[in-house]
């Protein structure tokens, strides 16, 4: 097995209240993925196999970054959280949040509903996304050499419960945490893929860079 470096996007639309609309880095976002390629550059970390997900800030972050060409698979993409926030409103009347205070409510909720199949017509079920996600790291991981994957918060949220076992709240809390273009490594422990670094942002550190350490 070999050990797995996820990456968050960098910042992306946050104006914006729909997939298509969010799917674009800001000029902060190709910012902190510049700063972040540079920061794996100086400290010659060696990635020989560079993924991403199919999604414009997922493609946008890796070339900021100066990453070779990637392989892009959608099995890697982030969930469609606003898709399925219109339809919990639709169906169970919960408002969709308009700041980053309604948003640490809602995201837990609609994760809870989501998972217990009470959203109906989602994009994808919430099994299809735990699925897709161990499949593709699981693919990923047993392949032979070191890899680093540019994916998005939901993703990674998932892919911490998997290892840890946490259930659907605790997923939440994880997910919310995340900021834009934080590193979090898996090694492989035994039979199993282990974390050993969570929501890292060392190109963020310096006192003139803080203000780019964001969660939206």
């Amino acid at each position: 097995m070999s050990h797995i470096t996820l990456v968050r996007h960098g910042q992306a639309n946050t104006a914006a209240r729909d997939e298509v609309n969010y799917d674009k880095l800001s000029d902060l976002g190709h910012q902190q993925a510049r700063w972040l390629g540079a920061h794996l550059r100086d400290t010659r970390a060696h990635y020989p196999r560079v993924y991403c997900g199919t999604l414009t800030r997922h493609v946008e972050t890796a070339s900021s970054m100066g990453l070779p060409e990637p392989v892009r698979d959608a099995r890697l993409n982030e969930i469609e959280y606003f898709t399925l926030a219109q339809l919990f409103h639709e169906q169970h009347g919960v408002a969709i949040p308009t700041d980053r205070e309604g948003f640490v409510d809602h995201l837990p909720r609609t994760f809870a509903a989501w998972a217990a199949g009470d959203i109906q017509d989602a994009p994808e079920s919430f099994e299809q996304f735990e699925t897709r996600v161990s499949d593709a790291l699981h693919e990923i991981g047993t392949e032979g050499g070191p890899a680093i994957v540019v994916t998005s918060g939901g993703l990674i949220s998932m892919v911490v419960r998997q290892a840890m076992g946490l259930d659907i709240p605790s997923m939440a809390r994880v997910a919310l945490a995340i900021m834009n273009t934080s590193l979090h490594r898996l090694h492989p422990i035994g039979a199993q893929l282990s974390p050993v670094l969570f929501n890292a942002t060392p190109h963020l550190e310096a006192p003139d860079r803080q203000f780019a350490q964001t969660h939206l």
